[in-house]
């Protein structure tokens, strides 16, 4: 996994001050973000160690999460679950947000909208969630997601609105 990485929806880093500012705190978030996840893998926690869903890389406002699809993913109808593709979603689009968030600020979601298009089974095909914060105030953002398959197929597409909650002072 990369710990940071630009993406063409990324913006470009600002000369002044604020941006190094800025800069620093994307900097800081991912590997915030980062060891969370790998601490989860190594004791067995989250989405991470239950379904299989792994961080790929994530920038300033932007994270890619993929999920290859198990036994442990499935429905009765022997394709995966509408709530792992959701749950895959959530993921990425809150990691998205998290990466713009000050130091010691978190979140949690608000609502989540998702728009299943194709069914997925059990076939090898290894499924991509890209995902990119639209709106990151004081008090909630907004982020978008799409998945595809290994064939580059939607799968999914869907946004979410977050809460943002501030330290206490």
């Amino acid at each position: 996994m990369t710990s940071t990485d630009t993406h063409a929806n990324e913006p470009a880093t600002r000369a002044n001050g604020a941006g190094a500012r800025a800069d620093a705190t994307v900097a800081s978030r991912v590997d915030e973000l980062t060891t969370v996840f790998e601490r989860g893998l190594q004791e067995n926690l989250g989405v991470g160690a239950s379904l299989g869903i792994r961080l790929e890389t994530a920038g300033d406002g932007y994270t890619r999460y993929y999920l290859d699809p198990n036994p442990a993913t499935i429905n009765a109808m022997f394709t995966v679950h509408g709530g792992v593709i959701a749950t895959l979603m959530d993921t990425a689009m809150g990691s998205a947000v998290f990466t713009k968030l000050g130091d010691g600020v978190a979140y949690t979601t608000l609502e989540l909208k998702v728009n299943f298009i194709r069914s997925v089974t059990l076939d090898g095909s290894r499924l991509t969630c890209e995902a990119n914060a639209i709106h990151v105030g004081r008090r909630t953002a907004t982020a978008e997601g799409r998945i595809v398959d290994g064939n580059g197929k939607l799968i999914a597409h869907g946004s979410t609105t977050i809460l943002v909650l501030n330290p206490e002072k």
